[in-house]
């Protein structure tokens, strides 16, 4: 861990002493938004990071590894709202084991410089549950701690928030696929969109959101749409094979 946490130092040195920086990094830099540049730029606010990396991870290593071995995290008696909720996560048995690992996998992603954005990514979800939790189950004092960890974690995404929006302008957006959809007869494409809706609305009456009264017909429109998309199907075939022909 030590070695990690060095490598890591020498990562956020470089980034912001110009003396070291190499060419890509400077032009790297030179695009980065006014505020997250400023931030770089700043020593302080480097070794500020890699200290809440480490703390995160001295945080969560410990506890994740009595979860991943099956062991309780708390003595407080099931009659405490605290106790009883861990009891009950405990008892999940598997799940509980996840939790662990998910919290164990998160830190030693922290910890390397290569994937230290992945484990902010990660903590992200963890923390936030961390504190919904121990704000609803009236946890006390402790709900200021985990609420702590939730805002260190928000500010290590932020800190790689321009890695973090490279990936997702690459995730989200058209890309260079077609739609699944791209070659089907207009007929099939409407089947599709009035199947959706009626599921949707369908589940929705099941659990109160939409009028019960309702269910008989969404289910008539469904098969309905059911039936459009493999008529629009077949059109779309015989389409295609007179393209062909043609």
């Amino acid at each position: 861990m030590a070695k990690l946490a060095t490598a890591d130092i020498v990562r956020e040195d470089d980034d912001v002493d110009p003396a070291r920086t190499s060419v890509r990094t400077m032009k790297h830099e030179r695009h980065l938004p006014a505020p997250l540049a400023w931030a770089r730029a700043q020593p302080w606010l480097a070794r500020f990071t890699l200290a809440n990396r480490l703390l995160l991870a001295m945080a969560f290593i410990p506890t994740g590894l009595v979860k991943a071995t099956g062991q309780r995290f708390t003595t407080l008696p099931v009659e405490n709202p605290v106790g009883f909720f861990f009891e009950a996560m405990y008892q999940t048995g598997p799940y509980w084991h996840f939790i662990g690992l998910s919290q164990i996998a998160a830190s030693v992603l922290l910890l390397i410089p290569a994937t230290a954005t992945v484990g902010a990514l990660l903590f992200l979800p963890i923390g936030l549950s961390i504190f919904l939790i121990t704000y609803g189950v009236g946890f006390g004092g402790t709900v200021y701690i985990t609420g702590g960890m939730l805002l260190s974690v928000v500010y290590l995404v932020c800190w790689d928030g321009d890695r973090i929006w490279a990936a997702g302008a690459g995730l989200i957006g058209r890309g260079t696929r077609e739609p699944l959809l791209a070659q089907a007869h207009v007929v099939e494409r409407a089947g599709w969109v009035l199947g959706g809706t009626a599921g949707i609305l369908l589940f929705l009456a099941t659990r109160g959101f939409f009028p019960n009264a309702m269910i008989r017909e969404l289910l008539i429109l469904g098969l309905a749409a059911a039936g459009t998309v493999v008529v629009g199907w077949i059109l779309g075939a015989v389409r295609a094979r007179r393209a062909v022909r043609g």
